[in-house]
């Protein structure tokens, strides 16, 4: 499966042509379910399996995101499985606790 060009704008910090789906795949659905639309979201959908994005999503958190969208990507998209996600780790401009 490759990567359609319409995904350049999501995945702005590299060359589409230069990623590769499974090495590359922390920081392509990070990207997509941050910054992404609902083709997007569709697309990853179809290149990844779900419990693959889910576990990129819980276990390598990315503090890329907004609140809103870390809300609908932990309820909407994971699940409700994973309920104490902690938005210190995933929103941007919110300080992370240590």
């Amino acid at each position: 499966m490759t990567i359609p060009p319409s995904l350049q704008s999501v995945l702005w910090s590299s060359n589409i042509n230069m990623l590769d789906l499974e090495k590359d795949k922390i920081y392509i659905i990070h990207q997509i379910l941050a910054y992404g639309d609902v083709a997007d979201i569709k697309w990853l959908l179809t290149a990844y399996p779900k419990n693959t994005i889910d576990h990129v999503f819980t276990t390598t958190p990315y503090k890329d995101y907004r609140k809103s969208r870390f809300h609908f990507v932990k309820n909407m998209i994971v699940g409700s499985t994973h309920q104490t996600l902690s938005d210190s780790f995933y929103v941007k401009n919110t300080p992370r606790n240590i």
